[in-house]
Formats: structure tokens, sequence, C-alpha cells
């Protein structure tokens, strides 16, 4: 059994204490948090299991990681602060871990991360022995291996297109929605996720390994923006009034350009209410889905709608991200210490998982 830590208990790490207590070769042996209130409480019901797992979460990252786990699942945040997430991941690699986040965009494409990031893993590597692998659903799974196993069944392929099409209502993260996104907002705010090379910052590294993949050169990357107002005022569960004229949907595309046109291109289309750009892609039903669409002879899609925690459409796709990264533990404590990307790691099958319900 491989003994692991989960780090940080919001929509990535709930979901990660459940996939981890499911896991036939892993043991959860340690909850990390920073809200002093979940100081002293169960795993178990920090993760909504409606039981005790006999794993209390603690604060103390120094005597947790002094235990020598042999995983660390790093699930805290780090939209706002990739620079202590890029610190607290490199001391869990120098203490000889082996960790899996979904936290830190830039290393989603290891191989062209910028020093400042790729520099303290590799030291960390080489100090401790631990590894590093960074995914995640979209960026993750959803723009590179599933595009790439589709883009293995056509027999001639002109376009990969991968969406992620969304009702940001559903999420519990009103700062990342408001003030990164930017919904709710007057449409003369600039989102900081929109800003000129944040979409390529984060979605570039997608690009750039399916190409990769594909035996393809990019000629350059390029993005395209639009957004769109709320025509009224709506009211959501989780983060309350979005007012009209405000900021109620935006759509952009990051491009890999190949031959001088668009070949691989991942595409957003989010809204805060579907009254807002119906004209625009929408989920078959509910609340969202991925979406991986490959022209060519023939034009195949294939669409993917995860759910949890109540049937919640980000919750599911938060649960895929983490059942991507806990499924890869076992193999990368097999392999030798580094840095890994989603091209070197295979997406495992479920073994041992069929039909079994953890105690």
């Amino acid at each position: 059994m491989i003994r692991t830590v989960v780090w940080g208990t919001g929509n990535v790490g709930r979901a990660a204490i459940r996939a981890v207590d499911a896991h036939p070769g892993l043991e959860l042996a340690g909850v990390l948090v920073s809200d002093p209130a979940k100081v002293g409480r169960d795993a178990g019901r920090l993760a909504g299991l409606g039981r005790d797992l006999g794993v209390v979460a603690r604060d103390d990252v120094g005597a947790v990681l002094d235990g020598r786990p042999g995983a660390v699942v790093y699930a805290a945040s780090g939209d706002t602060r990739p620079d202590g997430a890029l610190d607290d991941v490199a001391r869990a690699v120098r203490a000889g871990a082996v960790v899996v986040t979904p936290a830190l965009y830039p290393l989603y494409d290891q191989r062209n991360a910028p020093p400042e990031f790729r520099d303290p893993v590799l030291a960390a590597v080489a100090e401790g022995g631990g590894s590093l692998f960074v995914s995640g659903v979209d960026p993750g799974w959803g723009n590179d291996v599933l595009p790439l196993l589709v883009s293995g069944l056509g027999s001639t392929v002109d376009v990969i297109r991968c969406q992620e099409i969304f009702d940001y209502s559903t999420y519990e993260q009103e700062d990342s929605v408001r003030d990164l996104i930017g919904m709710g907002r007057p449409l003369e705010y600039e989102p900081p996720m929109l800003l000129p090379s944040v979409p390529t910052m984060v979605w570039g590294g997608q690009v750039r390994l399916m190409a990769r993949a594909l035996g393809a050169e990019l000629d350059a990357i390029r993005e395209t923006v639009a957004r769109r107002p709320l025509e009224s005022t709506v009211r959501t569960r989780t983060m309350g009034v979005f007012e009209a004229g405000t900021q109620g949907a935006i759509r952009f595309e990051v491009q890999g350009i190949v031959g001088g046109e668009p070949r691989i291109v991942i595409e957003h289309v989010t809204r805060i209410h579907p009254s807002c750009a119906p004209d625009w892609p929408v989920p078959p039903d509910g609340a969202g889905a991925h979406r991986v669409i490959v022209e060519g002879s023939p034009r195949i899609e294939v669409t993917v709608a995860a759910t949890a925690e109540g049937e919640n459409r980000s919750a599911g796709g938060n649960a895929t991200a983490v059942g991507r990264l806990v499924g890869a533990i076992d193999w990368l404590v097999a392999a030798e210490p580094g840095l890994y990307d989603a091209l070197d790691v295979p997406l495992r099958p479920a073994v041992g998982k069929l039909g079994r319900r953890p105690r």
C-alpha cells in the first residue's frame, strides 16, 4: 500500500480523499489544511463520505512530510498563488514523495516550461528522489490523452477541436468566477484569465503536447476571445446575483497553427446562465460537458459529461481530473524519479476497482 497524503480539501481535495480511499493500492496517510476550522476534523467528513476514515486534518506541513509519505495529491489552488504552490510542490518532491497535482499550469507541458518553474522541481527531484506529474481535465485529459486517442480512429484528420462548455453558476469558487474570469463584472473590466498571452500560458502546453504526439510542427499559437453581456439579471444558487449588462458569457480559442491553418484548437464556452449567448455551442444536457471533435474522414465527435456530489457537473469534472492523477500514483512510484507529462504517464484502466466499494 502506498501511503498517500491529500494536501487541501476544497473542490479538488474532497474528490482526492474519496479517490485515495477507493484505490486498492493506496492508503490515506494524512490530510493537510490551511483553514483552522478544519484542523482536527476527520477526512471522511471533510470529503462528504458520511463516515470517518480515522485520519484527521492537520496544518503542520513539516510534521506530515517528515512521515515520508509515498505520494502527495496536491489539491491546493495555484490560480492566484502559483509561487506558493510551486514552493509547496517542490517541498513535497524534496521529501521524496511522488506528487500529482492540477495546480501548476506551466508544468502541464513540462519540457517547454519556463526555467523558473521547471528548475526548482528538477532540483527537488535530484535532492530528494521524488517525482511530479501535473495534469487535470481542461487543461488535462480533455485536451491531451482523449483527443489523441480519438484521432487514431480517423483515416484523415483535418482539425482537432477540444471544447469545454460549462455553466459556471454550478461552481463554488466565487473569487475565480467573478475576479479571474469576469462573470458579473462590467464589460470594460479586464479579467486576468483573458488577458493577452494568459490563455496560451494555461492551454498552450496542451496544444504543444498534441502537436508533439501527432508529429506536427507548430507555426504559432494564436488566441481569440469574445464576451457577451447578460440581457437580464440572474440569481445563482452558489454565488448570488449577476446584474444585467455585466459579463454573462465568454468564448475563447487557443489555436495551434500548422501550415498556416488552425489545426489544433482548444475552445472554451462559459456562461453564468443558459440564457446568455444561446447561439454559441451548448452542452447536450445539464450544466456542462467536454467534447472532442475530429474533423476529417470520418468526422468523429465524443462528448464526456461527468457528475458527482449530487449530479454536479463541475464536481464531476474535478473528480475525473483527480481520477487521472490518483490513478497514476502507482505507475509513478514504480518509475524513475523525475518530472513527467501526460504523454509519459499512461491513462490506466480501473484495475482492481470494478465492483469494489471501500469499507
